[in-house]
């Protein structure tokens, strides 16, 4: 029998008691260096990645500014809607695309096909995606209860425009991401686009912020706009055009009515237009605005500047007669003539009887350099100045050597264009006393520094004149306005083709009112008018005489023809 020492025990314990002890004491001193390590020597890796896991930059939205007319009526709006953006990799590692009925249901609210809408994220390597923008909220909220992993909505806005189709060319519109395409919004683009802002945050594992740690970048707000336009006089511009242009079978026409006292554009108007606020009727033709970007050869709403432009040179006296007789004249081998035989005339009668006689020998006597130079002193042949994408100036030729014939032609509207604007603006300049203001689509703090660019007794003379016209026997009889003396000239052109003119016609009215203390100044050019009526008076003038009615009346403009007109209908001479 083999007998055990009892001292062998206790010298086992005490050496597995050291080696458990030797081993925490080794694990919590190399956690305790590692914590050291991590904590004083090489803190910044490690925070770096959390920061990288937490941190987050956030945009603030920042809404576009506000277009609204003179009398703060908004014109363009910005308005809160949603974006459904999907991030494909989320899709596919929550494995959204096996719930196929909510697929469906989004496809349906989203109007886009099922398989569009899934091809859209096969792509697991993507993180962002849109599926639809500008979604109303409604949508986005069905678009919310699907909860749908990997499908997410972001905040964005979408541009309304209350007015619209009436001041859609002036206006303009916005593309998807807000950035001006026309109009107004194009023009003034950075002055209504802000900034967004830009804030630091921490957010936690489920995308929630749970502190807010600083500011990046401050937003800097959009800047509103307050246009010269009067949303009321637009209305009235718009329809009567509108109007007149559907009952005269016309291919398009415009008109502009500005102040005649600080050179401000009250109304801008076209026909055809569109709806910015459905862009499926975008259609090239309706975006033009027709007022400042298509010329015309005026016809005879420029004899009046003819005449003003004789007075100013001498060439004949207020009173003066002139021969017309028998109507018609060579120039240079080819033949100018008048409706009929009017033999003597003054100056207002061949205003009155728009004679192409009478201006044709004032246009000869004047020569050329001086003709040209009555034409720039209204403004024909330069731009406005108004700022509006897409204005043309038209064609004033300046040339050495003019035939005679030419030189004539020129003095009753042809061989030269101009727009709807210049042609108002030439207007508002003899209804303001020959000052010539500079026109503003935006709306003035002040009135503006005028330039004298005719003598006032010249634009008070010869806008005398054509109160004439409006009257029994004059070929704007259709322009008058109950209560109010009308000056104004009819003009109707042939159209340009290849090689001469052709059987289309531009019908014009151009006018101020009323005579006594012009306010308004107000062009119509109405393109292409079927049928026997293509007369400027039988065309444009009722639409001068419905703006210029409703405007004065809303601008509580006193009246100041105490004659009792019978009818605005009456027999008139027809216009050259």
């Amino acid at each position: 029998m083999i007998k055990r020492n009892p001292k062998a025990k206790p010298n086992f314990i005490n050496w597995r008691f050291m080696t458990v002890s030797v081993v925490i004491v080794l694990v919590f001193s190399s956690l305790l260096a590692r914590a050291a390590y991590i904590q004083i020597i090489e803190p910044d890796r490690l925070q770096k990645e959390g920061d990288l896991r937490s941190l987050r930059t956030t945009s603030t939205q920042v809404q576009r500014g506000i277009i609204s007319d003179r009398n703060g009526q908004p014109l363009a709006i910005s308005v809160p809607v949603q974006a459904v953006w999907a991030d494909p990799k989320v899709i596919h590692e929550k494995g959204s695309l096996s719930n196929v009925k909510a697929w469906q249901a989004l496809s349906d609210v989203l109007s886009v096909e099922t398989d569009k809408l899934i091809n859209k994220v096969k792509n697991p390597k993507k993180r962002f995606i849109y599926l639809q923008r500008q979604v109303s909220p409604a949508m986005a909220q069905y678009v919310k209860q699907l909860a749908l992993p990997g499908v997410y909505l972001k905040p964005e806005s979408r541009r309304f425009y209350p007015a619209g189709e009436i001041t859609s060319q002036i206006i303009g519109f916005t593309n998807i991401d807000d950035k001006g395409q026309e109009g107004i919004e194009k023009a003034y683009d950075d002055w209504l686009t802000g900034i967004p802002g830009q804030r630091q945050v921490r957010k936690d594992r489920h995308g929630r912020v749970i502190e807010d740690i600083a500011v990046v970048k401050e937003a800097q707000q959009a800047k509103d706009i307050t246009l010269s336009i009067d949303q009321r006089i637009q209305s009235i511009a718009y329809r009567a055009l509108k109007k007149y242009v559907k009952l005269n079978r016309a291919t398009s026409g415009s008109a502009v009515v500005i102040d005649v006292t600080n050179g401000e554009v009250l109304a801008m108007v076209n026909s055809p237009s569109f709806n910015p606020n459905n862009r499926g009727q975008y259609q090239s033709f309706r975006v033009r605005n027709r007022a400042i970007t298509d010329t015309f050869e005026p016809g005879s709403t420029v004899k009046p500047f003819v005449i003003a432009g004789a007075l100013i040179n001498n060439v004949v006296e207020p009173d003066e007669i002139i021969d017309t007789s028998p109507g018609w004249m060579r120039i240079g081998g080819r033949r100018v003539a008048d409706h009929r035989n009017y033999g003597k005339m003054d100056l207002t009668m061949i205003l009155q009887k728009s004679s192409n006689i009478g201006v044709s020998k004032l246009a000869l006597e004047l020569t050329a350099p001086r003709l040209q130079a009555a034409f720039a002193e209204f403004g024909f042949g330069s731009d406005t100045g108004i700022g509006l994408i897409g204005e043309t100036s038209g064609v004033l030729p300046v040339r050495r050597r003019w035939s005679d014939f030419e030189l004539a032609t020129m003095s009753f509207g042809y061989a030269f264009t101009a727009n709807t604007l210049q042609l108002a603006q030439a207007y508002a300049i003899l209804g303001s006393g020959g000052v010539s203001y500079p026109l503003s689509i935006i709306k003035r703090d002040e009135k503006p520094q005028g330039e004298q660019v005719i003598p006032r007794e010249t634009a008070l003379q010869v806008v005398s004149m054509l109160e004439s016209v409006t009257k029994l026997g004059g070929t704007g009889t259709q322009a008058q306005v109950e209560g109010y003396r009308v000056a104004g000239k009819t003009g109707t052109s042939r159209k340009a083709v290849a090689g001469g003119y052709g059987d289309d016609y531009v019908a014009v009215f151009a006018g101020v009112a009323p005579v006594s203390n012009p306010k308004l100044a107000i062009a119509v050019i109405v393109n292409e008018p079927k049928g026997d009526r293509y007369y400027g008076g039988d065309v444009a003038a009722p639409v001068f005489a419905e703006v210029m009615d409703g405007s004065l009346q809303l601008l509580n403009v006193a009246p100041d023809d105490k004659e009792v007109r019978l009818s605005r209908h009456q027999p008139m001479a027809q216009e050259q």
